[in-house]
């Protein structure tokens, strides 16, 4: 009996990555979402930056490239052990979610909208990643909850398209398919964070990503001008290690602590954000109006992390049950 013990704990310090994690209360998680929205706002503008310097297919290949190798890096120093082949089939959503699916429409979509324009999309990701993560893991946030995160929604949607002139560009059906494949891979996300940590979630997600960005580095490279200037390496160099890594590093570790309701709906701040980049990085217009979008905006978000305090626990403790 006790040799089988003795076995039975080394068995689980071997995949101690896979126990339910330690949360740090709702605070630190609120922060480290709060870091990933900054760090996201900053993706479009970013993008632009890239796109002066490689085309779109190129771009994605590149930044998966160099964020999968940053990943593939920190996991090996950590002796990091391989995720239980349970993990795989949410770790490929959140690959082709979040590593290939939304930069890939996004780049696209940028080549014809601008950087305020595309942030329609982040207007309704928090609302569509809240539904996606009641689909998945049978949360129930409270009314009050989707009351004040379709106002907010409301509000983003109204601001941003009022900002490019109530017009639809033709990449506005790029934007709404990043929209669905980034909110699926946020959701799957999340709930892995649960039983491992943040940062290797994305990098395994990443490291799964790698075979596929290196074939597509290949074969858009030859096909696509490369033109570098500084913007376009510092736009590169961001999406691949600001955004990819350490923005879904933060943004996955705060919702493993705060559940994913409550955290996505902290991306309501987002576009806003995306605007004032857009603005001192990229030189667009912004409408004197975002003063007073931002403080309807900042109330929805308050109200949200409010009502969806209780929905969040038992969310983050359904999805540490089910995993």
């Amino acid at each position: 009996m006790r040799a089988e013990n003795s076995a039975t704990t080394r068995t689980t310090i071997a995949i101690g990555t896979e126990r339910p994690l330690t949360r740090r209360g709702p605070g630190s998680g609120a922060v480290l979402a709060g870091l990933g929205v900054l760090a996201f706002s900053l993706t479009f503008p970013s993008t632009v930056w890239g796109l002066e310097s490689f085309g779109p297919w190129s771009l994605v290949a590149l930044r998966s490239v160099l964020a999968a190798l940053v990943a593939g890096c920190a996991l090996l120093a950590g002796r990091v052990p391989v995720p239980a082949r349970r993990h795989w089939a949410g770790l490929a959503v959140v690959a082709g979610g979040v590593v290939v699916g939304f930069p890939l429409l996004t780049s696209l979509a940028l080549q014809t909208s601008t950087s305020s324009h595309a942030a329609v999309v982040v207007g309704l990701l928090p609302l569509t990643t809240a539904l996606f993560s009641a689909l998945r893991t049978g949360s129930r946030p409270p009314r009050a909850f989707w009351a004040a995160a379709l106002a907010g929604a409301a509000v983003v949607i109204a601001f941003t398209v009022q900002q490019s002139g109530g017009e639809l560009s033709g990449g506005d059906l790029y934007l709404f398919g990043a929209l669905l494949v980034c909110a699926a891979g946020y959701t799957e996300g999340g709930r892995l964070a649960g039983v491992m940590p943040g940062w290797q979630v994305i990098g395994w997600a990443l490291v799964l990503s790698l075979p596929l960005a290196v074939a597509g580095a290949a074969v858009a490279l030859p096909f696509e001008p490369v033109r570098l200037t500084a913007h376009g390496v510092v736009g590169l160099v961001w999406v691949a290690v600001g955004s990819t890594f350490l923005g879904l590093y933060v943004w996955y570790r705060g919702m493993a602590e705060i559940g994913v309701p409550r955290a996505s709906q902290l991306q309501l701040a987002q576009p806003l954000l995306t605007l004032v980049w857009s603005f001192l990085l990229l030189g667009e217009e912004v409408s004197t109006a975002a003063p007073l979008a931002a403080v309807a905006v900042l109330v929805c978000i308050a109200v949200t992390q409010r009502a969806g305090r209780g929905g969040a626990r038992r969310t983050g403790a359904e999805a540490t049950t089910r995993s």
